[in-house]
């Protein structure tokens, strides 16, 4: 079965940090986009960040830049995100995803915007950040 999940939520003061992990079973992440996304309560949901897990390229949304870093293990089946510096506002559940044949920056961007449809989508995971 093609799976997804995200894991590594948890409760971190403002200013603190985590690391979340995007782990595929049933496909491999070669050929494909992974992209993270978060939705807070009462909001829509957004795209944080996106990688190529064929050639690393890297995507972060503006609020994340800098704090934020996506990374894929050797097998291209995990993927990471290292937050830092983490704000109230990130508070939200957190999704990983897999889109196949993105592999442009143009729709890169289209991730990030979640107006990309993607093909397979993992279970959340909750961040929160206390102030």
């Amino acid at each position: 079965e093609v799976q997804l999940q995200a894991s590594g939520g948890g409760l971190v003061q403002a200013g603190g940090y985590l690391r979340l992990s995007c782990a595929a079973s049933g496909f491999t992440f070669d050929g494909y986009t992974i992209g993270w996304f978060r939705q807070a309560p009462g909001k829509e949901r957004e795209g944080v960040s996106c990688i190529s897990s064929r050639d690393g390229s890297t995507y972060y949304a503006d609020s994340v830049k800098g704090r934020f870093t996506i990374s894929s293990d050797n097998a291209k089946n995990t993927v990471s995100l290292q937050m830092n510096s983490l704000k109230p506002e990130d508070t939200a559940v957190y999704y990983c995803a897999a889109v196949e044949g993105l592999m442009t920056t143009a729709q890169a961007m289209g991730v990030l915007l979640d107006i990309m449809g993607m093909d397979y989508w993992g279970k959340g995971t909750q961040v929160t950040v206390s102030s």
